[in-house]
């Protein structure tokens, strides 16, 4: 907010309270008109209010509508091509070459425009372990960007620690700023560019708050692979024994949704870690689709969507009663809601747990002629994680469509990723050979025919088969060998009708599943060229069979 007239905003007397010693002016700017640092969720409430930012619904969230972009603008993401990063970096459509020169340019436009407006801090960290935390800050022109940062990542504890905060990387995020592609390089006015050298990530021209929290991720995926510790798109929750699971997906596959098992512990539903010593959650909180959110099916998510603290990206409510309508999806389907992790009654605090004992790979097939669940071995799973195979469900992206697009993201996760797929795979196929890891590809798509024809399978079955993974009932049960991928797929299932399992048997024409079988393996077979030469042969023989 740029003044003209001295105007008192709800927290200006204690803007500074929580400031860090290491100030904005440390990191190059200068003139800024009001820096509020560190507020907590009720200051920034009432900072966002007064700036007319959003609406508070029914019991307390805090409603917002993001704007032009409703989603992540994948294609405007750039990577800084520095000398001492270069080589590491798998350079393609999803990190996209930007110079330097252009990127300190941009910064400095940047730092001109913030001249004599208002902007909010919040010092924090990404990592759960204290063994391989980062510290970060998150400058925002929006004060519900603020709290956005503040739910999703891990806050310091103290006035001391606040003080002595010295991040090492800093996210900078105004959607005011516009970028101007004949002078920057940018494709459009929206832009994110990240510098691994200059440790800045700079986004303009989209007020989405995924922005902010994917930025982050990728800079951990890069940064920790180095390290020897694996960085996964992923949700994962603990049993009362102790034993972890992991589950892989993009959005839409329902990674937040199974996750979120009244039965187990959540740890996190995004972005975890996973060291010597076990796996570790990234975040602080939530960031869960709620269209069509169920209080039966998932009401662990849905009681979130009603409190103080809570935001509502992009959800439709009644401006009278303040009723929310999880099911209006005229803005956009991809309505969005963030929450810290101890909103979910069993969320472990530490957001920590020991080596994973299953991985759920999630797939939400549009074909509808995955099984509904199939066992893995060690090089299958490498093969399917680097496949990545789903479709992409509408709103999760700019210029998508209602209809799922049937796509192939590496490590389930490729927007993210900067290093080569298969750095990630090594990786992880050490550690499922080093704990004998369970994997397992769970179909969370369509049965009985395409998208259009067939229908999702029932959430109730999905629960079913996973519960019997994860509680081990499906290691004695008999399997049959699938003819063309080759995994192997349960036969009976407690709970769960025998027919289910062999989604051939729901499809009228027998013929039409077989040819979209075939079809849908050799798009497998077709993707994975790309990667061929840099995968170990058995991981390339582990696919499909046409």
């Amino acid at each position: 907010m740029k003044y003209f007239i001295d105007i008192k905003t709800p927290a200006q007397d204690i803007a500074t309270e929580r400031a860090s010693d290491f100030r904005l002016k440390d990191q190059g700017f200068a003139r800024l008109n009001r820096v509020y640092w560190n507020l907590n969720v009720s200051a920034l409430y009432e900072e966002a209010i007064f700036r007319r930012e959003g609406q508070i619904g029914y019991m307390g969230p805090f409603i917002v509508n993001t704007g032009k972009h409703t989603a992540r603008a994948a294609n405007d993401k750039f990577v800084a091509r520095e000398a001492s990063t270069d080589p590491h970096i798998w350079w393609g459509k999803y990190n996209r070459p930007f110079s330097p020169e252009k990127f300190s340019a941009v910064m400095n436009r940047l730092q001109a425009y913030l001249q004599d407006r208002d902007v909010f801090v919040q010092d924090c960290h990404v990592g759960a372990d204290p063994n391989y935390k980062l510290p970060i800050r998150v400058v925002t022109e929006y004060a519900w960007h603020s709290l956005f940062a503040r739910n999703m990542f891990i806050p310091l504890e103290t006035l001391e620690q606040q003080r002595q905060h010295v991040p090492e990387f800093t996210i900078i995020s105004i959607p005011s700023f516009l970028g101007a592609p004949e002078v920057d390089g940018t494709l459009t006015s929206t832009f994110i560019l990240l510098s691994f050298e200059q440790k800045l990530v700079l986004i303009g021209g989209t007020g989405y708050g995924g922005e902010i929290k994917k930025s982050a991720f990728t800079i951990l995926n890069y940064l920790l692979p180095l390290q020897g510790i694996l960085s996964m798109h992923c949700s994962a929750n603990v049993g009362k024994n102790g034993d972890s699971a992991l589950f892989f997906g993009l959005s839409g596959t329902g990674k937040t949704t199974l996750s979120a098992d009244p039965r187990r512990r959540l740890i996190g539903d995004d972005e975890h870690g996973w060291s010597d010593e076990g796996i570790f959650n990234f975040e602080n909180g939530c960031y869960a689709k709620v269209i069509g959110l169920s209080p039966t099916a998932e009401p662990e998510i849905y009681a979130c969507t009603r409190k103080f603290g809570t935001i509502l990206e992009n959800v439709i409510f009644d401006p009278v009663s303040r009723m929310l309508d999880l099911d209006d999806d005229k803005r956009t389907e991809n309505t969005r809601s963030s929450y810290p992790l101890d909103f979910i009654d069993n969320a472990v605090p530490e957001k920590m747990a020991g080596h994973p004992k299953n991985i759920i790979m999630l797939t939400c097939d549009a074909s509808g002629v995955m099984p509904p669940i199939a066992r893995l071995t060690p090089d299958q799973a490498l093969y399917h994680f680097i496949s990545g195979y789903t479709a992409k469900v509408s709103g999760t992206e700019i210029e998508m469509g209602k209809e799922p697009e049937i796509t192939f993201s590496a490590c389930f996760g490729a927007p993210f990723m900067v290093h080569h797929p298969y750095y990630y795979a090594d990786l992880l196929k050490r550690k499922i050979t080093r704990y004998g890891v369970n994997c397992w590809l769970v179909n969370t798509g369509w049965t009985g025919g395409p998208y259009g024809v067939g229908k999702r399978i029932s959430i109730r079955h999905t629960r079913a088969l996973l519960d019997a993974a994860l509680e081990g009932k499906l290691e004695k049960v008999e399997y049959y060998q699938d003819p063309i991928f080759g995994f192997s797929v349960p036969k009976t299932c407690p709970e769960v009708p025998d027919p289910v399992l062999r989604p051939e048997s729901s499809w009228p024409d027998k013929n039409a599943y077989n040819q979209k079988y075939r079809d849908l393996a050799m798009r497998f077979i077709d993707n994975f060229k790309q990667f061929k030469d840099g995968c170990p042969a058995e991981i390339v023989a582990s696919g499909p069979r046409v």
